[in-house]
């Protein structure tokens, strides 16, 4: 039981066309919610930090929150950084323990992204952490990162090789049609699994992340809606192509905005049906047991990384 890289988990994933969900942590319930649905799976599992859950928890309690977990369930844990904005913040947050860390350098120009994901990968390297950086831009919202969906951005097959070939990077983000957020989709949901299959075709040996890729599961935007909520025409990629992506290289998996609703649906459903109740145990833990569910539901039935352990 330990913080361990993802390393060894992604070259089995690769080698068995399955995917590790990485799920984004911003409290004790949800890291709660999301590792007891990994230890009843028997599954690899990553958490992630963004710039968000940072600001609001402070790195110093989510790290001891993890912690706790791997102490709690025996799980073994990959703590990884989401979005990384520059190398200050990768090299923080490797120097606090760390077993990955994303460098984001999807808004600069080839070269610079080039040059920034290479520093990073070779401070991370000397101190044994993986690195993920990103090519290509999604459209949608994410915590401080945003991007307008008119500049969003398809990767480059060729880009991603050569990118891959200049920064020793360990995994690569790549935009083939996901987006941040609970509005994914204006019309027909489409993710560019032809694209993917040639990314993964030219860097077979690299493990492929989808970011921004919950599927804003329909019962619990109904339920947020039955009880006061107000997320009408929320939209996210469909399960079926999430599994047929996975098929094609991608390792990796990111799961927020299905955490959010799942979890705030519950307490919305609690707070209409128990009005006179003020103690928040009462309504956080079923939102907690919320997340076990939809996370054992996104390991078993669309990951396929149950008793992959």
């Amino acid at each position: 039981m330990a913080l361990i890289s993802s390393k060894e988990m992604f070259a089995k994933a690769l080698n068995d066309d399955y995917a590790i969900g990485a799920f984004n942590v911003n409290n004790m319930e949800i890291v709660q919610g999301i590792v007891d649905a990994a230890a009843a799976e028997n599954a690899p599992l990553i958490l992630q930090v963004s710039a968000g859950a940072r600001k609001y928890a402070r790195p110093a309690y989510l790290i001891k929150l993890v912690e706790a977990a791997i102490e709690d369930t025996g799980a073994d844990i990959c703590l990884h950084l989401d979005h990384g904005a520059d190398f200050e913040i990768c090299k923080a947050c490797v120097d606090n323990g760390f077993t990955s860390v994303m460098i984001d350098g999807s808004q600069y120009p080839f070269e610079e992204n080039v040059a920034l994901t290479k520093r990073v990968v070779e401070y991370a390297h000397d101190h044994g952490v993986v690195v993920e950086a990103e090519l290509g831009k999604l459209a949608g919202v994410e915590d401080d990162v945003s991007v307008d969906e008119r500049s969003a951005k398809f990767t480059d097959p060729e880009e991603a090789a050569e990118f891959v070939r200049l920064t020793g990077v360990d995994s690569l983000a790549i935009a083939i049609g996901t987006s941040h957020g609970a509005y994914k989709f204006k019309g027909e949901p489409y993710l560019d699994i032809e694209r993917l299959k040639v990314i993964h075709g030219l860097i077979p040996n690299t493990p492929l992340v989808l970011h921004g890729a919950s599927s804003v599961l329909k019962e619990f935007v109904d339920m947020c809606n039955e009880y006061g909520g107000s997320v009408p025409g929320a939209q996210g990629v469909p399960e079926e192509m999430i599994k047929e992506a996975v098929k094609h290289g991608v390792c990796k998996v990111n799961i927020d905005t299905d955490l959010r609703l799942a979890m705030t649906a519950e307490i919305r459903k609690f707070f209409i049906e128990n009005p006179s109740e003020f103690d928040p145990r009462k309504y956080l833990g079923p939102g907690r047991d919320a997340i076990t569910r939809m996370v054992r539901h996104k390991i078993k039935d669309v990951l396929n990384c149950s008793n992959r352990k």
